[in-house]
């Protein structure tokens, strides 16, 4: 086993709830908000709504969801990740790639449920697992395809689930192990094909956050190089274990994360900011636009998809969510809905948008992530504006009301208005809550149907 491995499941086994910053467990608790209000409106899709009919059978552990069944922990893990993942809003990591909390979260409030644990217990299990899996990304190189749903986050959600469960340093390093060959192998190719399949791989980390742990105390063994092999050599092309520890106990990566107001991907955030300064310049009515230019780095300029064939490829359709925008004058969850890809007018004015890279942007990534949007009427008038990055990262961050706004938006998709409330509440003073077990409870007494 390497050294570094080692001591990252050790640093797990022993932090306390005492060894973290208090202004560290406040921005996890707003993270937690966030992902359980990106949870119970993902759960309305109605693939999810499916999937949940079939497969929510047994008991242990709540689906999320307007009918709320109960199933097998890693069962409700993976219903409930693959939900937060379906409607493009849950936040991620800033400086790699990765969405970290939809795919820890689910696990512990499995194993929390399931298990009767304090509120506690699973913020700081909650912390440590999103610093692991900070930690891997930052540590591992991915192939040139591959997104990172079901990767290093699902080996991350197995360490949280371990440390939940009162895990030592050996069964968290065993957990991790165990997990590394459960590995999935999504791509990038999903998202503009519309394969909403990229959502069930973010769902899987919720189960192997639950499925590890168990392995290990069920006395499963596993390689000792598990990680530097799955990671550095088959669903990877290297891996830097000796950064796992750097800065480990002082610098909490939860705290380097971004949010998402904007229901699309990230990478197209910065042009939708910069559209949305340009908007407010000349107020033009849809008809009135000749063309949006836009220009950005590279891997904004490849979501160029102008005839998105469904919802979820239209959440990384930059024309579209451009188009969308223009039209609305807005890009959040409400807007970029079903109707907006046969709105006419959306349509007409997608193909109107040019994207194109610009080598300079490109360069400057991941330090910031840089955006130019020129519009042009019909009359001749136009305007240009420019951002060096988006806002909800860690330079630009939205403001803890923004993100309260955006939790309630979301969440009275499947509760009551004081349902919405009362959750915030709940999580807002989570740690002292004796149990995370009635928490299910609460949404069910204030569910909407």
């Amino acid at each position: 086993m390497g050294a570094d491995v080692e001591q990252l499941a050790a640093f797990v086994a022993k932090a306390t709830a005492a060894d973290i910053p208090a202004a560290v467990q406040h921005h996890a608790k707003l993270t937690i908000l966030d992902t359980l209000g990106v949870i119970l409106a993902g759960s309305q899709r109605p693939e999810v709504r499916a999937i949940r009919g079939k497969m929510a059978t047994g008991s242990g552990a709540t689906a999320y969801g307007a009918d709320w069944p109960t199933c097998a922990p890693q069962t409700a893990a993976m219903l409930n990740g693959i939900a937060g993942r379906s409607i493009e809003l849950c936040e991620g990591l800033r400086l790699t790639s990765g969405q970290v909390a939809v795919q820890i979260l689910p696990s512990l409030l499995a194993i929390g449920e399931a298990g009767q644990h304090t509120g506690q217990d699973l913020l700081t299990a909650f912390i440590l697992g999103y610093d692991v899996a900070a930690r891997l990304s930052l540590a591992f190189t991915p192939w040139p395809l591959a997104h990172q749903n079901g990767q290093f986050c699902l080996i991350a959600a197995a360490a949280a689930g371990a440390k939940l469960m009162g895990m030592d340093a050996n069964g968290i390093s065993l957990a991790m192990r165990i997990a590394a060959p459960l590995v999935l192998t999504p791509s990038y190719t999903h998202v503009v094909a519309g394969a909403t399949a990229l959502n069930v791989a973010g769902g899987m980390a919720g189960f192997a956050g639950v499925l590890g742990p168990d392995l290990a105390m069920a006395g499963f063994t596993a390689l000792d190089d598990a990680l530097e092999t799955s990671l550095g050599n088959l669903t990877g092309q290297g891996f830097a274990a000796e950064r796992l520890t750097t800065d480990l106990g002082t610098v909490w990566h939860i705290t380097r994360n971004y949010f998402r107001l904007y229901a699309c991907c990230n990478p197209i955030h910065p042009a939708l900011d910069a559209l949305s300064a340009v908007l407010t310049d000349l107020r033009p009515s849809p008809e009135q636009i000749e063309r949006i230019d836009i220009a950005t780095y590279r891997f904004a300029a490849v979501m160029r998809n102008a005839d998105p064939p469904n919802y979820f490829a239209s959440k990384y359709a930059l024309p579209h969510a451009a188009a969308v925008m223009a039209v609305t004058g807005r890009a959040d969850h409400a807007a970029l809905d079903d109707a907006a890809l046969t709105n006419p007018v959306v349509a007409a004015l997608r193909h109107r948008v040019t994207i194109t890279e610009d080598a300079t942007m490109t360069a400057k990534v991941p330090a910031l992530r840089p955006a130019r949007v020129t519009v042009v009427l019909k009359n001749g008038q136009s305007a240009t504006r420019s951002v060096d990055s988006h806002r909800g990262d860690f330079n630009q961050p939205y403001t803890e009301a923004e993100l309260r706004d955006k939790f309630h938006a979301l969440a009275t998709e499947v509760v009551s208005t004081a349902g919405a409330r009362a959750l915030e509440a709940a999580v807002d003073a989570l740690q002292n809550r004796q149990t995370v077990a009635d928490l299910p409870d609460l949404m069910r007494a204030h569910g909407r149907i």
